[in-house]
């Protein structure tokens, strides 16, 4: 692999690791306009990012994270790939801190499990982990791990709305096909069957963000505020979305009220700086 794209796949495996971390909740400082198309990201491999996580670890590490790696080759039992899979997982998460690398080989113990509730929760992980990742092509391949998880737990569950909502989520967010609208009407297919799903108009909403449709988006936040009056996320959202309609007053509206909700001064301030900020335009 070239140096560059180590350095570039590394610097996204650390970026990923300290958001899950320390989280992400700061409004942007700016008001763009509608997404545009983006070129079609650069494939990216587990192997590549393995190699970029590994160069992060000692000397010392590195020789566990072999022999471990070891023992799944050598292990002929579904039942000891599954252990030595959550070893790994447990490594990388707890002594590495790394979450890309977690992330798989909590994904592969569950494939081999399968089970519904260990699918769904590597599925969630992964889906999680696309909105918090700002490289596309690490954002492609958790939405590939992710798709996959969550086609299998409807193999299992074929009339769960989650699974559903979440295997179109991947479509919308995760880049893996040209079409964001093949996401979205996996999800409005749930919402119009039950339009109180609001995990569906939630995700409609952030569908809308993506796709520049701001009046869309707010039509779908609002539905989601007031049946989950305390979904920071959904609040948040909410005031971007009137933000970007140059609605001013309303924006202003659902950043205080978002304030109401978040405890970290530094955040606070920011949220403060855009209301000032909007107050001026």
């Amino acid at each position: 692999m070239k140096k560059q794209q180590l350095v570039l796949v590394g610097s996204g495996v650390a970026l990923l690791c300290l958001i899950f971390f320390f989280g992400k909740t700061i409004p942007p400082k700016k008001n763009p306009g509608p997404v545009a198309a983006a070129a079609s990201p650069k494939e990216i491999s587990f192997t590549a990012i393995l190699e970029a996580s590994k160069k992060q670890l000692t000397p010392a590490q590195q020789a566990q994270v072999a022999q471990l790696e070891t023992a799944v080759v050598r292990g002929d039992v579904k039942e000891q790939q599954i252990k030595v899979y959550k070893q790994l997982a447990g490594f990388w998460r707890d002594t590495a801190h790394l979450l890309l690398p977690f992330g798989y080989y909590m994904a592969e113990a569950a494939k081999l499990e399968n089970s519904q509730k260990s699918l769904t929760f590597a599925a969630q992980f992964f889906l999680e982990g696309i909105r918090r990742q700002d490289n596309p092509g690490l954002q492609r391949w958790m939405g590939i791990e992710a798709k996959e998880l969550f086609e299998k737990a409807l193999q299992i569950a074929p009339d769960n709305d989650s699974l559903k909502i979440g295997l179109g989520s991947c479509y919308l967010l995760g880049g893996i096909s040209d079409s964001p609208m093949e996401g979205i009407m996996k999800i409005r297919e749930v919402a119009e069957r039950d339009p109180e799903n609001m995990y569906a108009q939630f995700m409609l909403g952030l569908g809308g963000m993506v796709s520049g449709q701001f009046d869309k988006a707010t039509e779908r936040l609002l539905k989601v505020v007031h049946h989950q009056p305390d979904n920071l996320e959904a609040i948040m959202m909410l005031a971007e979305a009137y933000e970007r309609q140059n609605d001013k007053a309303s924006a202003v509206k659902w950043y205080k009220e978002g304030k109401k909700h978040i405890h970290n001064a530094e955040v606070v301030k920011e949220i403060d700086e855009r209301i000032i900020l909007l107050g001026n335009k």
